[in-house]
C-alpha cells in the first residue's frame, strides 16, 4: 500500500477513530462538531464552498478506502458521518442546544434510515453510496433542526 492510500485511509477513518471497536459512527459524527464550530464563524457561503469541496473528497476517499479494505461499506470509514453531521448543522449558529439537538437528530436519522435515506443506502454503491446516505440524512436533519428551532424558539 502506498503512502497516498495510507493517508486516505487515515482521513476516511477519522484519524483512525473509526477503528475503535464501539460506536464508530457516533464517534465519526462527533468529528463534525469542531468542523462546524470553525465554519459557524464564517459566512454561510464559506460553509457551502467547504461542503461542495468536502463531499466529493469524502466520496473519493471512502471509495478508495473501501476498495483497499475489500468491503462494500466498512464500519471503520466515518468520513461519511462527519460530512453528514456538518450538513446537519450547516448555516446554523454555534450553540450548545443546537449542537446537542443536531447530533441527536442526525444520529437518529443515520441509525434508523427512514425514506429516502434507506433507499440511497440500498441502491447507490461505492463511495457515493457510503457518503450520500449520510448527506441526505444531514439535509433532512438540517431541515428538521431548523423547524425545531423555529417551533420551540431554541
Amino acid at each position: 500500500m502506498n503512502f497516498g492510500k495510507h493517508v486516505l485511509l487515515f482521513l476516511s477513518t477519522g484519524f483512525y477513530i473509526g477503528n475503535i471497536p464501539f460506536a464508530p459512527g457516533t464517534l465519526g459524527s462527533l468529528l463534525g462538531l469542531p468542523v462546524w464550530l470553525v465554519l459557524s464563524k464564517f459566512a454561510p457561503v464559506i460553509t457551502l464552498v467547504f461542503l461542495v469541496l468536502f463531499i466529493p473528497f469524502a466520496i473519493w476517499a471512502a471509495h478508495v478506502s473501501s476498495k483497499q479494505l475489500n468491503q462494500k461499506d466498512p464500519g471503520c470509514i466515518v468520513i461519511d458521518e462527519t460530512a453528514g453531521m456538518v450538513v446537519t448543522l450547516a448555516g446554523l449558529p454555534f450553540h450548545w442546544t443546537t449542537c446537542l439537538l443536531g447530533f441527536v437528530v442526525f444520529r437518529v436519522l443515520d441509525i434508523f434510515k427512514p425514506f429516502p435515506i434507506r433507499w440511497v443506502d440500498q441502491n447507490i454503491s461505492g463511495g457515493t453510496g457510503i457518503v450520500l446516505d449520510d448527506v441526505v440524512a444531514g439535509i433532512i436533519g438540517n431541515i428538521t433542526l431548523r423547524l425545531l428551532i423555529q417551533l420551540f424558539a431554541i
